[in-house]
């Protein structure tokens, strides 16, 4: 029983002479700093995990949304460039002949010419009738290429003037035809596909002074 208590005596001497160091330790600092750690630990164990947790999945949802929707504006936009690029090819393909199809046009217009000069006495003469028979071969070719590559002629005589395709020249008085309507053509007018390649040039109707 004497050594217990002797050793409890010692504890409680080992005890003060502890509290006495930290005692002159803390000495020098402020009240307010003594208290900051405590403070601070306290603070620590109000946080709440499961809240913490909730903002960084709605964090990372947002995230998750923002580039989704990216994702598919990119798609869009990607579409978007293919389409156009697919479009560009099949013009390109379809109007590919456009230049060259302009330009072929005065040599349909010039066998168009050579024919309406023939007279019709020479049309007879087996003197001219080989060389008349060859012209229309030539124009009918002609117009077999200008339809394999959609080059068509514009239809006029006996339709309303449409401005899109028609080119009126002049004016001619007529009891027959509806004021506006086409009863002239001076030349032909062509399409590439859809688009115009020359407009027809023709004479309207009016009416009679």
């Amino acid at each position: 029983m004497h050594d217990e208590k002797e050793t409890q005596e010692e504890a409680v001497q080992n005890d003060k002479v502890l509290d006495e160091e930290a005692e002159r330790e803390l000495a020098g600092v402020p009240e307010h700093l003594r208290d900051q750690s405590d403070d601070d630990d306290g603070d620590d164990g109000d946080a709440d995990p499961t809240a913490e947790l909730g903002e960084a999945i709605a964090k990372l949802k947002g995230d998750l949304d923002t580039a989704r929707q990216e994702v598919l504006y990119a798609r869009a936009e990607t579409q978007n460039v293919r389409r156009r690029l697919e479009k560009d090819v099949a013009d390109a393909r379809s109007y590919a002949a456009t230049g060259f199809a302009r330009d072929i046009l005065s040599v349909a217009d010039n066998l168009v010419r050579a024919l309406d000069s023939i007279p019709e006495e020479l049309r007879e003469d087996e003197k001219f009738k080989g060389l008349v028979a060859g012209i229309e071969a030539t124009q009918r070719e002609l117009e077999r290429v200008f339809s394999q590559h959609g080059v068509t002629r514009v239809a006029a005589k006996g339709l309303p003037l449409d401005p899109n395709v028609h080119e009126a020249v002049m004016e001619i008085p007529s009891d027959d035809a509806d004021p506006g309507t086409v009863i002239q053509e001076m030349q032909a007018g062509y399409l590439i596909k859809d688009r115009l390649l020359r407009p027809a040039m023709v004479g309207v109707a009016k009416k009679p002074d």
